[in-house]
């Protein structure tokens, strides 16, 4: 094949050519600031409100709640490091899980550095958070429990909703990293029972550089950045207008579009995983049941994950062995270690992640292509 087979759709993906050809006029004709009082100022300041309602109906919140990021990672600090700030006085320890985003664990992580404590909830061997380990974790000065949605490199879906009503009833914070949820999941935050929740544009066909928290009315964090009146003041800075209608315009077309999705992308998931498993030896699945539809992670044990990256890329195409953020690092994959598997499985994991832009063609291309890159790079392998 020519073109490039794109199967890294967690870690960005193409913008939709209806949200790219939405945001241009943003950017030449109607480009005001939208905190200027002239008429060009307040056609924008009509822009970002029409996407904090548009956002806020498929979120079922008030549009007071939506407020709009540069990214899920800003999104994950500003609601961790903000609660946590903010409330400091009901109490200091949080509780997160072993498999979250980088975003997430560091956040808590830096928060450790200023008096607050936390502990980490474990997950079994399907990647799933162990919520009896979770409810044991809770003490008197629990503040606030952050837990990702959908995992970014293997899929695997966490009880949210249950969770949530745990923090309810302890009257503890909630805050779940939807990053990988978008498009895929239900975002009702209502029936999730979530304070807050974190959305990046460039999981679902958005472009990089926006992001999308949700917080529950009367939780106020504090915020990351000292400014101006934007935003509330909880995220003060010149509102990205393009952007912030091309994350609206993508996530209405993602979730009127979504059965359709779900349909497709499933079933050549299923034939992907089918392929890989009757085609190679010594594949360990480490993506579970109960996962979002477009995900598939599996170790071919004795080799590197690296290994395979590099040789598929030769052929055209993208995959990944875990995050974006930490692809060009050598250490073992923190999700497939917390899930118990050994360190030569870990290192041997590589993520496939469609997209609706994904095609049967490709997905039979893939196949070949890996076993071929596997069997020649298991005569070479020093693990034997």
């Amino acid at each position: 094949m020519e073109k490039t087979i794109y199967l890294d759709n967690n870690a960005t993906t193409r913008v939709d050519d209806t949200v790219a050809g939405e945001m241009l006029k943003y950017f030449t004709e109607e480009y005001g600031n939208p905190s200027s009082l002239y008429s060009i100022g307040a056609k924008a300041r009509t822009v970002v409100e029409d996407a904090r309602k548009r956002v806020a109906v498929l979120l079922n919140c008030e549009p007071r709640d939506v407020f709009f990021t540069g990214s899920g990672t800003e999104s994950d600090n500003l609601a961790i490091k903000g609660v946590a700030r903010r409330y400091k006085n009901k109490g200091t320890h949080i509780i997160t899980t072993a498999i979250e985003h980088h975003a997430v664990l560091k956040s808590v992580e830096q928060l450790s550095k200023e008096g607050f404590t936390y502990d980490i909830a474990r997950v079994g061997e399907d990647g799933i958070v162990d919520i009896e380990h979770l409810k044991s974790l809770i003490k008197p000065d629990t503040i606030l429990i952050s837990v990702m949605y959908a995992n970014n490199e293997t899929g695997a879906i966490q009880p949210i909703e249950e969770i949530g009503k745990i923090a309810k009833e302890r009257g503890i914070y909630f805050h779940t990293d939807a990053v990988q949820g978008a498009g895929k999941l239900s975002l009702n935050v209502k029936e999730l029972n979530v304070d807050l929740l974190s959305l990046s544009g460039h999981k679902f066909h958005a472009p990089k550089g926006v992001g999308i928290l949700y917080k529950r009315t009367g939780i106020n964090p504090t915020p990351l950045l000292s400014g101006g009146h934007q935003e509330l003041a909880v995220r003060p800075s010149t509102e990205n207008v393009p952007y912030i209608a091309g994350i609206a315009s993508a996530l209405e077309i993602a979730y009127r579009d979504i059965e359709v999705h779900r349909e497709k992308q499933s079933a050549l998931k299923k034939r992907l995983k089918a392929g890989l498993l009757k085609n190679i030896d010594k594949v360990v699945v480490n993506t579970p049941e109960k996962s979002v539809f477009n995900t598939l992670n599996v170790s071919f044990v004795g080799i590197e994950g690296e290994s395979i990256l590099f040789t598929l890329d030769s052929f055209g195409i993208a995959v990944s062995t875990g995050s974006a953020c930490t692809s060009g690092s050598l250490e073992p994959s923190h999700v497939i270690m917390a899930m118990g598997r050994d360190h030569t499985t870990c290192h041997g994991s590589v993520r496939f992640s469609l997209s609706k832009y994904t095609t049967e063609e490709e997905i039979d291309y893939t196949i070949e292509r890996v076993r071929e890159t596997v069997e020649k790079i298991r005569k070479i392998s020093p693990y034997k």
